[in-house]
């Protein structure tokens, strides 16, 4: 079993910075695909972006190419999402995911655990 805690959310102006970060318990974080998503009030939940276990390759949705990025450290079992240029459309609360299968993946079915979110909101 996999447990997932983010932290980092809150309340920043257009054009700020937040820096998530998901730590995870268990001692399998090493081989697991992680991923970001993010869901807006009355939206469905998105994709955000995905590390591979080794943390070699990242992938983003296009709305955050650029803005965003991915990392994380397999000593200390914590991913990271570097959010810069926050704009009022990413405000949403963010999930930590882990993947058994260690690919890097777009899919919320690949994602076997799941934290509780964390709430950025970005005002205008």
């Amino acid at each position: 079993q996999v447990q997932l805690v983010e932290s980092g959310g809150g309340l920043v102006q257009t054009g700020g910075s937040l820096r998530l970060s998901c730590a995870a318990s268990g001692r399998t974080f090493s081989s697991m695909g992680m991923g970001w998503f993010r869901q807006a009030p009355e939206k469905e939940r998105e994709f955000v972006a995905a590390i591979s276990s080794g943390g070699y390759n990242q992938y983003y949705e296009d709305s955050v190419k650029g803005r965003f990025t991915i990392s994380r450290d397999n000593v200390k079992n914590t991913v990271y999402l570097q959010m810069n240029s926050l704009k009022p459309e990413d405000t949403a609360v963010y999930y930590c995911a882990a993947g058994r299968a260690g690919a890097i993946s777009f899919r919320s079915i690949d994602y076997d655990y799941w934290g509780q979110g964390t709430k950025v909101t970005v005002s205008s």
